[in-house]
């Protein structure tokens, strides 16, 4: 497979990825805004949170300054200058798809190209009335996370196992642990105010939407069968295999994506070495030595190791 096939197979599940999270952290974000709140100095603490979660808080200061709901949700949904808006995500996940349309399935490319048409009819909705009302944007967002799942199922279903599928897949799951480890490193550091007593109500329906903007509510009570307690939630989304957003479920995929790539080139390489590295770290880890270290520090070191293990893979097989 050329290089630059591969680059845009990995990128585009990325992508598809990314604009799944990025609706999903709106929701949840919007739901954590509704709560009551007690002398809490910033109201808008939450969206903070969500611009830090999508990595986009640092060119939200640098181009609009202070930090309101609009201006936020118009940032990480349209915003051309955002990297990663969702229209960005979008827009890219068709051009990599169009690069790349003899590698994928009439399927696939339908459910990107079908995503692309939806996103040029909520802006040009969008434009007609300046900004979408609150039953819009549940609308657009749910028609994202649509989008997302219709990309998903169409390549699990109709791709054959062969290096387009396992490049596509390697993008997906390096994207979606850096888009869990970052949300749950979000709530740790930002969203709890410092009057807000950690186990109260607040903290209580922060990690509620937590779980729900990566859908895991109800396997969190299937698992525990407990009250919504936050170590449990960091072992569902770090050390879980069966929860399919958890960091080891994530690890245990790329693992398989790279082994099956492996196979089919005839040789091993860094990239392999450094995945087995991570998923074995993960395996010996548990929730009492994470939080004695520091749940912070572990999550910050995990992404630092994801970030490493994609720019490995660029240079074993992407760019050369």
């Amino acid at each position: 497979m050329l290089a630059r096939t591969a680059d845009n197979l990995f990128w585009l599940a990325r992508s598809m990825e990314r604009a799944d999270f990025i609706a999903r952290t709106i929701e949840a974000t919007l739901r954590l805004e509704y709560l009551p709140r007690h002398g809490v100095d910033d109201p808008n603490v939450e969206w903070e949170g969500a611009l830090n979660a999508a990595g986009a808080f640092d060119s939200y200061t640098e181009t609009r300054g202070a930090i309101d709901e609009s201006s936020a949700i118009d940032f990480l949904t349209f915003d051309r200058a955002n990297s990663s808006s969702i229209c960005n995500c979008l827009e890219n996940a068709r051009s990599n798809g169009r690069a790349v349309r003899t590698a994928l399935t009439v399927e696939t490319w339908t459910a990107i190209n079908d995503a692309w048409l939806e996103l040029k009819r909520f802006e040009a909705t969008r434009r007609a009335s300046k900004d979408l009302d609150l039953e819009a944007l549940t609308r657009f967002l749910d028609y994202v996370k649509k989008a997302s799942l219709d990309f998903d199922g169409s390549c699990y279903r109709t791709m054959l196992r062969s290096e387009a599928y396992w490049f596509n897949r390697l993008g997906l799951f390096i994207e979606r642990a850096d888009n869990t480890a970052r949300l749950l490193d979000v709530k740790y550091h930002l969203l709890l105010p410092s009057n807000e007593a950690i186990g109260g109500s607040l903290d209580y329906f922060q990690w509620v939407a937590i779980l729900r903007a990566v859908s895991a509510a109800t396997a969190y009570h299937w698992v525990y069968r407990d009250r919504v307690k936050p170590w449990l939630i960091a072992d569902l989304l770090i050390l879980k295999p069966a929860m399919p957003r958890s960091l080891i479920s994530c690890y245990e995929s790329i693992d398989r994506a790279l082994d099956s790539l492996a196979r089919d080139d005839g040789r091993s390489g860094a990239a392999q070495r450094q995945a087995r590295a991570t998923h074995a770290h993960l395996e010996r880890s548990s929730m009492t030595e994470i939080f004695q270290s520091g749940l912070h520090e572990f999550i910050t070191g995990f992404i630092e190791d994801n970030a490493r293990l994609a720019s490995t893979i660029s240079e074993q097989y992407l760019f050369v």
